[in-house]
């Protein structure tokens, strides 16, 4: 029996998009491995704005959301829509929950108090929470950080990247360019008002089951998805000469710029930090969009590492709590570890690698033709 043509296929990449967010998953990474040496102090953090990176991802994926469904609902239910999303990023969500389960006991230390004494129905109980990214509640810790996903930190974003999936679906794809520019103008002023009013002065969080957390996470989340959604629908590109080394020198510029202001000026920070997510990113996203690669071998190295990013970003996690423990327990200098640490780096991409090919490609091109090809 043949294939239905009701298939909707999948959309021509933004090859520079893909490559900007292999850029910023690579320093994702790295910015984790010098945080392990900055003591808890995110004053002294070498590539200290690393974690504004998921604050971009969160702009790419309301961008590229919007360029792939907005004009498809005519074609496609919700639950269309939900199948498509949960085969592209379900499988990586799985697979990280595994290997931080593979990888748990070997992290157990001071930094990580509750290892110890986690049973292995405990831990395996948390996996199997973790394949479904169902938060577990600090009640449930086993590590002792209160993440929301302990064995795979960084499935947080995931959590609010699905929330923001769904209110997409049930109601902001039906917005009005004007009515998601007054959502996203009063997400900017949500945004200002954490991070220069805020007690912190920076958006790190979002990590763990409580108001604090909870509101972190949402502010993180709603300016750039639903900015990236309007950029996308407003259409207003940005041609430039060169695109991917532009865009991808001012996203190493932002997330490596020092702390800003100190402890006695919290407030400067944060205003960095907003002009950042509210003008720089989507400046940037719009150059990346609107530019084209010339060469063979640029269109290579976006696919690559566009190709890897995700999975780089959702497996490479593990590793880091193991160095953590490694650098703690022994009291390991920056001087003398970061030659594991570049080891660690070159062993996060070849898991990555070893995840997407082996593993996360066959699975969604399975999961396509049993759920989303179907027969006539």
């Amino acid at each position: 029996m043949s294939k239905s043509t009701t298939y909707l296929e999948t959309k021509g990449h933004y090859q520079i998009l893909d490559g900007l967010r292999g850029v910023a998953s690579l320093f994702v990474v790295a910015f984790h491995i010098f945080e392990t040496y900055a003591d808890g102090n995110r004053f002294k953090q070498i590539i200290n704005h690393g974690y504004l990176a998921v604050d971009f991802f969160f702009l790419l994926s309301g961008f590229v959301v919007a360029y792939a469904y907005d004009d498809r609902w005519g074609k496609m239910t919700q639950w269309d829509f939900y199948k498509r999303r949960l085969i592209r990023l379900q499988p990586m969500v799985i697979a990280g929950s595994i290997i931080g389960a593979l990888f748990f006991y070997s992290q157990s230390g001071a930094v990580f108090p509750l290892i110890h004494d986690t049973p292995v129905w405990k831990m395996l109980l948390v996996m199997l929470v973790g394949c479904t990214l169902i938060p577990i509640l600090p009640s449930m810790d086993i590590r002792g950080w209160q993440e929301m996903h302990p064995l795979d930190g960084p499935a947080w974003s995931l959590f609010f990247e699905y929330i923001a999936n769904i209110l997409y679906a049930l109601v902001i794809r039906k917005f009005s360019k004007t009515l998601l520019a007054i959502l996203v103008f009063a997400s900017a002023c949500l945004l200002i008002h954490y991070t220069v009013m805020g007690p912190q002065g920076d958006v790190i969080g979002g990590w763990s089951v409580n108001k604090t957390q909870l509101y972190i996470g949402f502010t993180r989340l709603l300016y750039p998805f639903f900015a990236g959604m309007l950029l996308c629908r407003m259409g207003k590109l940005i041609h430039v000469k060169g695109a991917f080394t532009v865009c991808s020198a001012l996203i190493i510029a932002v997330l490596c710029v020092p702390r800003i202001g100190g402890p006695e000026h919290l407030w400067m920070n944060g205003l960095y930090e907003s002009f950042c997510i509210i003008i720089v990113f989507p400046l940037i996203v719009a150059i990346g969009a609107g530019g084209t690669l010339k060469s063979k071998s640029s269109v290579r190295v976006c696919k690559f590492i566009g190709d890897l990013s995700y999975p780089l970003y959702i497996t490479h996690y593990p590793l880091i709590y193991f160095h953590t423990a490694w650098v703690t327990n022994n009291k390991i200098p920056m001087t003398e570890g970061l030659l594991v640490g570049l080891g660690l780096f070159v062993a996060s991409i070849a898991i990555a690698y070893a995840c997407l090919k082996l593993y996360d490609e066959p699975v969604r091109e399975w999961l396509k033709n049993r759920f989303l090809l179907k027969k006539a």
